[in-house]
């Protein structure tokens, strides 16, 4: 055994996993995916364990083995047990063989040996398992060359790939998600099994998909999982609108930019400058309206007008048939397709003080979030473009930072409330209040008065006035 994993087991866990085996006299191993990251050296928290015999059973035993401070989940259902033991999650269940119906990738399922659990295992780098029984504890079991695999950096399924992807569709998706977290190349014959099997994707659930499109998305370098995506024809399946960005169109000799190429350029500038999740996510489809908006003009060439508004408005739609969440995650995806020009246009008209006070006060809390992207979506072969486009967005950065020090209208709300108008000039809700409410606002973001309460309180008089206004006990503006 190599001497990583003979140190890993080295473990006060894996000794009264041992140590349960052998009081209930049953042969136990550690299988999976945390072998693999043994193996890999990658950090893996979440332990897998396969028992020949009652997983549930064990996990009972081991409990009593390992004391009060043990949390124990039982999901008769599925036969599988959880323990949460400081800080270490593991999850046993019953050495089993699976078979399935066309119609479902649910298994019917049947207790088995080792060998039987390991053959039902996706990827022959997740068949891998040691032994914990004291005769043999910390032997790897490898009946599929994982370890060969492992070392040629290659995804290959234990049995039929076409067999394997047909009975568990979602291992399509599993497959390409491996592929772009570990950097690894899938086989020839799986792969062209994942290709033949892409629709079998319709009986897996939105959120199954989503959720490996996630992992996808948080991978490194994740334009690796879309290129295999666009490869395997699975994209048009899984999200067609972004298929729809591939290929370029010319015209009098003019074309425009693969926008599914830039695209994915710009998710893996998001990741390396470390964007979270949805932040990826406003960067995978900052561009998903430029098919629907894209136009030729003999003497401008290529245009996209208004790409971003019709971009924010189908990322609700993108989100309701993925089943993902439709709240400020949605939201913040929406605004920052929505602004993802701003920033730019603003040095190629002019930076004034008006302009940046009312991009701080539309981007708010998230315009160091749709920097990052703006910074992402430079793209250009053409260098001394690009170093252009940089230096004008640190200008940006600096002019955001003067206002914001200066202004505070980052999230601002007017000064003056909407109940103080109502009481002051003795109105119930009505659109005069709004009206005066966005006088305020408007001034405010101009530059034209502070945004002091003092200032925004005579100016609330003045508007007032001149719609025809009068406090309702005499009070006057001074």
């Amino acid at each position: 055994m190599p001497e990583n994993l003979q140190a890993a087991l080295d473990q006060p866990v894996f000794h009264l996993l041992s140590r349960c085996a052998e009081e209930m006299d049953l042969d136990c191993y550690v299988i999976g995916g945390y072998v693999r990251d043994l193996i890999l050296q990658r950090p893996s928290k979440d332990i897998d364990v396969v028992v020949v015999g009652s997983g549930i059973e064990f996990a009972r035993h081991l409990k009593e083995l390992m004391g009060r401070n043990t949390h124990l989940a039982v999901f008769k259902n599925f036969g599988t047990a959880q323990l949460k033991w400081h800080g270490i999650e593991i999850e046993l269940v019953g050495a089993r063989r699976e078979s399935y119906q066309r119609d479902s990738r649910k298994p019917i399922v049947e207790d088995g040996t080792l060998e039987d659990d390991q053959n039902r295992r996706d990827f022959t780098v997740n068949a891998l398992a040691l032994s914990l029984r004291k005769r043999n504890f910390g032997e790897l079991m490898d009946p599929f060359e994982g370890m060969r695999d492992i070392r040629y950096k290659m995804l290959r399924t234990p049995l039929d790939p076409a067999v394997t992807f047909c009975d568990d569709p979602l291992r399509i998706m599993r497959c390409i998600r491996f592929a772009t977290q570990l950097s690894f190349h899938i086989e020839e014959r799986t792969f062209r099994a994942l290709t033949e099997n892409k629709n079998r994707l319709s009986i897996i659930s939105a959120e199954r998909i989503v959720d490996e499109l996630n992992k996808i998305m948080l991978s490194p370098r994740p334009s690796v999982g879309f290129q295999l995506m666009d490869q395997s024809g699975i994209l048009p399946v899984v999200l067609p609108e972004i298929d729809k960005l591939k290929g370029v169109e010319v015209i009098n000799g003019k074309g425009h930019k693969d926008i599914f190429l830039h695209t994915l350029q710009v998710v893996d500038h998001v990741a390396e400058a470390g964007g979270g999740l949805w932040l990826r996510w406003a960067a995978l489809l900052h561009d998903v309206g430029k098919p629907a908006t894209k136009k030729f003009d003999p003497k401008a060439g290529w245009t996209f007008y208004n790409h971003n508004y019709i971009g924010s408005r189908m990322v609700s739609r993108i989100f309701k048939r993925l089943k993902m969440p439709l709240n400020e995650k949605m939201k913040y995806v929406e605004k920052i397709v929505d602004l993802h020009m701003r920033p730019i246009a603003l040095v190629e008209d002019e930076i004034t003080d008006s302009a940046v006070r009312r991009l701080l006060f539309e981007a708010g809390d998230d315009i160091e979030d749709l920097m990052t992207l703006c910074e992402a979506d430079i793209t250009s072969r053409n260098e001394e473009k690009v170093k252009k486009f940089k230096e004008n967005l640190l200008i940006v950065r600096g002019k955001l930072k003067d206002i914001e020090q200066k202004d505070h209208v980052r999230n601002f709300q007017p000064p003056v409330s909407g109940d103080e108008i109502m009481r002051t000039f003795g109105l119930a809700p009505c659109h005069e209040v709004g009206d005066i409410k966005s006088v305020i606002k408007e001034a405010i973001l101009d530059g034209r008065i502070p945004n002091e309460y003092e200032a925004a309180r005579r100016l609330m008089f003045e508007t007032a006035a001149q719609m025809g206004l009068h406090p309702a006990d005499g009070t006057t503006q001074s």
